[in-house]
């Protein structure tokens, strides 16, 4: 359900402005999409939706568009100022960072489409990398030395 929905607010936005969510639900509702306030609160913030200054000088919903490259760098940003630590055991790179930001330094690797990373975990201040082998761990290891 939730995919479906999603794709018909996209359809929605793409074809009309829409500058509420209460604009949102009867457009909605004519396509036969039944949903709350709450749910539909939910899918904007998962789809990334902004309100943007339309031609007309209203405000519309739109997707968040965001700059590869610049994405990309805020990641690394994100990384470089949370981690305090770093080391390797066998296939394993345990990364320590500053009290609250393992989710985020975490999010930025798996951003990073590192070669042999096979899973990552992250807690509070920790984050486990799962290596394919030692020789990837090393040279994740290496990498991460080299760019902080």
């Amino acid at each position: 359900m939730k995919p479906g929905r999603q794709s018909v607010i996209m359809e929605i936005i793409s074809e009309r402005d829409i500058e509420t969510q209460h604009q949102l639900l009867q457009a909605l509702a004519e396509r036969g999409v039944k949903t709350t306030q709450a749910t539909l609160s939910r899918d904007i913030k998962d789809m990334r939706l902004v309100k943007e200054l339309g031609p007309k000088g209203n405000y519309r919903y739109v997707a968040a568009r965001l700059d590869q490259e610049d994405f990309d760098e805020r990641l690394r940003k994100i990384f470089k100022e949370s981690v305090i630590s770093f080391d390797v055991a066998q296939n394993l790179v345990v990364i320590k960072t500053l009290p609250g930001l393992g989710q985020g330094a975490c999010s930025a690797i798996d951003a990073m489409d590192i070669r042999g990373l096979v899973g990552s975990l992250a807690g509070d201040d920790t984050l486990f990398l799962a290596m394919r082998d030692n020789e990837s761990a090393n040279a994740l290891f290496h990498e991460i030395e080299s760019n902080i």
